[in-house]
């Protein structure tokens, strides 16, 4: 399997993502469903994008390592941010996650109208192993 993360000339380069994710040759890939900022039972974790990020990573990383696979593995995510509300505290905790060492995956953000209630930011993910 071979999984390249391309900029190309004449494309705006940036740190925090890349412009698209070629996976090639046949892998394991892992689509994972919205998460929200919710704990175990299922409650809102707290009132704040940054704390509903953090939780929405580790809610990412028990699913991916429950297939053998980590955030490192993630070339592309959705992230879903109710309007009013900066993404600002959440890239923070995308950076708290996210090893720089690895290529950054793609990346697209939409700001909408609403999710459930209490729900802030919803992120949904693909996974290469």
């Amino acid at each position: 399997m071979s999984v390249r993360h391309i900029n190309p000339e004449g494309l705006h380069r940036s740190p925090a993502f890349s412009q698209a994710v070629v996976v090639e040759q046949s892998a394991k890939t892992i689509y994972v469903g919205g998460q929200n900022g919710v704990d175990a039972d299922g409650k809102v974790v707290g009132p704040t994008v940054g704390e509903q990020a953090r939780q929405v990573f580790r809610n990412l990383a028990t699913i991916l390592e429950s297939e053998g696979a980590s955030l490192a593995n993630i070339v592309h995510w959705r992230i879903a941010v109710v309007d009013g509300h900066t993404f600002d505290e959440g890239v923070a905790a995308f950076q708290e996650v996210w090893n720089r060492a690895d290529p950054p995956p793609a990346i697209t953000v939409h700001v909408v109208a609403g999710l459930g209630p209490g729900f802030l930011v919803e992120i949904d993910a693909v996974a290469v192993v």
